[in-house]
């Protein structure tokens, strides 16, 4: 059981690097188009005159701010709805947790145990969330370990 636990966080964390390098190679991809696009609006800003070139920097300007609102107004909105989710979570798993232990005092104290290694196997398997919370990447197992005590 222990090695299954270890290999499914094995699994786990993989699959979050992938889906990391998937994400940075996105990110690369925006920013070489981004790129692109800065390089043909500053060829086209040699040609023109001064206060051309002046009105053209304000109005690329503005579009990247746009673009960057835009960007940010989709993170808020992927952040709230994630926001919510954990919240139901925790609504759920905070009564359980209190259905748990109106339900140990008739339980023998080796079943309990049992169930609390099972519970504790089953929370590591759904760790896949992300957000509400900062923490460095190595004080991972420290605060999965306090959170469950």
């Amino acid at each position: 059981p222990f090695l299954r636990l270890l290999e499914a966080q094995l699994q786990d964390q993989r699959r979050e690097h992938e889906k990391e390098v998937e994400a940075l190679k996105k990110q690369v991809s925006a920013m070489e188009e981004e790129l692109a696009e800065q390089q043909q609006a500053f060829l086209q800003a040699l040609h023109l005159s001064p206060e051309a070139q002046i009105d053209f920097g304000h109005q690329q300007e503005i579009a990247r701010l746009t673009r960057e609102n835009l960007d940010l107004k989709e993170l808020l909105e992927k952040m709230e709805k994630h926001e919510k989710k954990l919240k139901k979570q925790l609504k759920f798993y905070m009564k359980k947790g209190e259905d748990s232990e109106a339900s140990e005092t008739t339980v023998p104290a080796e079943k309990r145990w049992h169930e609390r290694n099972m519970q504790v196997a089953v929370q590591r398997k759904e760790k896949d969330f992300q957000g509400m919370l900062e923490y460095y990447k190595e004080d991972e197992p420290l605060l999965i370990r306090n959170l469950i005590t």
